[in-house]
């Protein structure tokens, strides 16, 4: 390269060849070499940076002497890979063995935290780097002595000998080859040499090391004994100040096991044990409830002497953590002060709690009772001292100390009746986690079956009906509740039905004709006694009213209330009118509005993808299957032969496709790497042909196949081309599943963004247009807000009020109640937690939002216990 006049008009000429330094002698010998040669040719060579005279008139001559990097370096892309992948390989290996000797607690149980990802990728790449430069250095010297002075080899003989002495000498002799297997000797020593590789030497040593010390640490008492940092104990802390409330459950995630179970168990209860096996038979077998009204299982009437009775109903909870507690602190609370238009009521706290069904989402299992119904309770109201998790009540009622009748029991009690979430185990969780357990937190449980009749004050009865999956009741409870009516129910009792599904409203939607058996029980035996029909299931609000004329009412009242916890359902899309029970039913209240459900419909378009990232796996799936067919696709000239526009749109999208084949070719991108290779880093030592036996193969391959991965183009187009010459017979089993693989993460990564927008779309056009797919439309959106519960008040005129409270937003962070705090402190004498003034742990972090706070009126009616003819003040409704 030419730098600059040499002031007698010859050229300056500077040589630039790489240099790596091993030894002080080396350098000087190769110096001398080339002044020895530089004289020769008639030029003085004064060392690097030296000005000399020369006798072609004085030019400048420079010459940086640099042995080439290629040749001594060798820090190949593909020894750094290969030694990386192993070293990833092992150590995960190892740590999946050490999880287990954890889980199966042969080492400490504090030593199962699991290793960062980070630090093994670190200490993978600084190991393969090391691995690499030693072989820069020193060179493989378990090789043959003729690889080292052959041809293509810089070093000589003498020279590689020497240096090759030197790096022995920095690992310990393990033993010529032959004191050792085949397969050890093929993979650990060169192939033709008793002599140790010093790669794999130094990579297992690496290996060694870190295996010891993590075992060291986590089993002999570190794990233990190790004290944590400042941000470990604070960040513990800041968790044990935070409820353990589960996510809304994601309806549309293809990765979540409790859908998968879901299904499952949906399929064996409906296809195995659907009219074969019914779980009310069995109750109704154990309890004699061919005895009828004397079923002392089925039937309650120690809140009948009662006087000022308040009772709650709730339904659909054990979704979402921060909306089931929501509810659930509303319930507790010894009493509420609301607000009511322009001034403020205050309710006490109800004396029984109703649960209308599906306790917990998706599927009933331990885990989802445990963590997503019973956990937000008894964080609201917490159940007594003495209660344990794990216990069976034998004989239930178990009433604490120093009560002998439930009639004498002063705190609240709860009674649930199951749902269709329920009910897809076959009712098996239900009758363990509700019949056999005395306490939901701190509301007492008395209740052995999966159905009941309760007695309260001034004549009033709650029928508590089982619908199963059949939507209707089966003849066992029918016979029973027909013959309690026909002698305990007097002529002028009031009865409140509570079921699970809303029938009235669902069998008008769907056109159908469900729950015959309830109907026949409503209208051929309580004869106009049915003041109220309540239930959930849908996730919203609704009342509908009576409608005058001249059929007479079989029921005044229709009311649903599924807000307990679950995502919200819409409003929106169910009539103003509907024919149920003989007779015409209006709207008289909906939560939310029908203007503010259509609203929230929208974001089926705005939201779909942000709250169901997940679907993106069920989404590329369905359209890759969708267009598996259609490829590959060969001849697509005909389409566009033409000699009108559209051919010349033809000619010109087949030149920009000829064009990209040219530009990918089979393996193109790991092709120039290895011309690339040849040129720049020659194997002298043959090194590679020993790594790819080490490996078993895994370099090249290793390298070429992970190259094919960042060129999927490549791969697509070729093989394509390589299918329409010669058919798919020509194709590997191997090739083919490459072909399809690369097919679908391109589908899947250029579909799944469309997916969500497309799939969202369609929701919001059948939800507020077609008014269809009203669960699917809103499970989509995971809505957390919009919680509320109904409370009841029986007067002293025997006429019955009803309350229905609801908070629009719920929170999302919570602290510890410091008034809760401060009793637990200076109460504790209090056994029980319906005594406190402030039963709940969790409270807020914003006053404001704080659901006692926003609580509010959304409807209030009073239902008139003796006029047939009932002129029933309206509240009006809030939003």
């Amino acid at each position: 390269m030419l730098v600059g006049d040499g002031g007698g008009g010859g050229a300056a000429v500077v040589q630039l060849v790489w240099w790596w330094p091993r030894r002080e002698r080396e350098k000087e010998s190769k110096m001398r070499e080339m002044e020895r040669e530089g004289v020769k040719g008639g030029r003085r060579c004064c060392g690097v940076g030296g000005r000399c005279g020369g006798s072609g008139g004085g030019g400048l001559v420079v010459v940086v002497v640099v042995v080439p990097m290629g040749v001594d370096m060798r820090m190949n892309l593909s020894l750094f890979f290969t030694t990386f992948i192993s070293s990833i390989f092992v150590l995960a290996v190892f740590h999946l063995v050490f999880l287990g000797l954890w889980y199966i607690r042969l080492v400490s149980p504090a030593a199962g935290r699991r290793p960062k990802v980070l630090t093994i990728g670190q200490n993978c790449t600084v190991l393969s780097v090391a691995c690499c430069v030693f072989y820069s250095v020193c060179g493989n010297y378990a090789l043959n002595e003729s690889q080292f002075g052959g041809k293509d080899s810089l070093w000589k003989t003498g020279e590689r000998s020497e240096l090759r002495d030197e790096c022995k000498s920095w690992f310990a002799q393990v033993g010529p080859a032959r004191d050792h297997s085949i397969l050890f000797k093929w993979i650990v020593f060169g192939e033709s040499s008793d002599e140790f590789s010093p790669i794999f030497s130094l990579w297992a040593t690496f290996i060694g090391l870190y295996i010891a010390n993590f075992v060291v640490e986590r089993s002999s008492g570190w794990a233990l004994t190790n004290p944590l940092s400042a941000e470990e104990i604070q960040r513990l802390k800041d968790e044990q100040r935070k409820p353990k409330f589960l996510d809304m459950v994601p309806w549309y995630s293809g990765t979540s096991a409790d859908l998968f179970k879901t299904v499952f168990d949906l399929l064996v209860s409906v296809t195995v044990f659907m009219g074969r096996f019914d779980m009310r038979m069995m109750q109704a077998a154990m309890s004699g409830v061919h005895e009828g009204a004397k079923a002392e299982d089925f039937l309650y009437d120690h809140f009948s002497e009662k006087s000022d009775f308040w009772f709650d109903f709730m339904a659909d909870t054990g979704d979402g953590g921060n909306s089931s507690y929501s509810v659930a602190r509303l319930l507790a609370q010894p009493s509420l002060d609301v607000k009511n238009k322009d001034s403020s009521i205050k309710l006490p706290r109800g004396d029984l709690l109703l649960i209308g069904g599906d306790l917990a989402y998706p599927n009933p299992s331990t885990d989802t009772y445990e963590k997503r119904f019973f956990y937000p309770f008894e964080e609201a109201l917490r159940p007594p001292s003495w209660y344990k998790k794990d216990h069976i009540a034998v004989n239930k009622p178990e009433l604490p100390v120093g009560v002998s009748d439930l009639k004498q029991y002063d705190g609240p009690q709860c009674f649930v009746i199951p749902g269709n979430h329920d009910w897809f185990d076959g009712l098996q969780t239900f009758m363990r986690y509700i019949c056999q357990k005395s306490w939901l937190g701190g509301w007492l449980m008395p209740q052995k079956k999966s159905y009941f009749a309760l007695q309260l004050p001034k004549g009033w009865w709650v029928f508590g009906l089982d619908l199963a999956l059949y939507s209707d009741i089966d003849s066992y409870q029918f016979k029973f509740f027909s013959e309690l009516i026909h002698d305990k129910v007097k002529e002028n009792d009031p009865v409140i039905v509570m079921t699970h599904a809303p029938n009235w409203i669902l069998d008008y939607y769907w056109n159908e004709a469900t729950g015959k058996n309830v109907t026949h029980l409503i209208r051929d035996h309580l004869k106009g006694r049915c003041k109220l029909r309540i239930a959930g299931d849908l996730h919203h609000y609704m009342r509908h009213s009576y409608v005058q004329s001249e059929k007479p009412a079989m029921v005044q009242h229709l009311l649903v209330n599924g807000c307990g916890g679950a995502f919200l359902h819409p409003t929106h899309v169910f009539g103003n009118l509907i024919e149920a029970h003989d007779a015409t039913y209006e709207t008289k209240s909906t939560y939310p509005s029908v203007e503010d459900s259509r609203g929230i419909a929208l974001g089926n378009i705005l939201k779909f993808r942000k709250e169901n990232w997940q679907f993106d796996f069920i989404g590329g799936s369905i359209y890759f299957i969708l267009t598996f067919s259609m490829f590959p696709l060969c001849k697509l000239d005909h389409i566009l032969q033409d000699d009108t526009f559209s051919g010349i749109i033809k000619n010109f999208f087949g030149t920009v496709w000829d064009a990209f084949l040219y530009m990918v070719g089979y393996h193109s991108l790991y092709n120039w790497y290895r011309t690339v290779e040849g040129e720049h880093f020659p194997d002298a030592t043959g090194l590679w042909v020993h790594v790819e036996q080490w490996t078993f193969g895994l370099y090249p391959a290793c390298i070429k196949y992970l190259m094919s991965a960042f060129d999927v183009p490549e791969v697509m187009a070729v093989t394509r081309t390589n299918i329409c010459k010669n058919g798919m017979v020509s194709l590997s089993r191997g090739g083919a599943v490459i072909y399809y693989v690369s097919v679908f993460l391109y589908f899947w990564v250029l579909s799944t963004p469309a997916v969500s927008l497309i799939f969202g779309s369609y929701l919001y056009i059948c939800i507020n247009w077609l008014h269809l797919h009203f669960d699917e439309a809103f499970s989509s959106l995971r809505i957390a807000n919009f919680k509320s519960f109904t409370r009841f008040h029986i007067m002293e005129d025997g006429n019955l009020e009803v309350f229905t409270l609801a908070v629009d937003k719920v929170p999302k962070e919570w602290k510890r109640d410091s008034h809760w705090q401060t009793e637990s402190t200076k109460q504790k004498h209090l056994l029980l937690s319906h005594q406190r003034q402030h039963p709940s742990k969790w409270s807020a972090r914003a006053f404001d939002q704080d659901p006692i706070n926003k609580v509010r009126i959304i409807d209030q009616f009073v239902i008139q216990r003796y006029q047939e003819e009932e002129n029933v003040p309206e509240a009006e409704n809030h939003h």
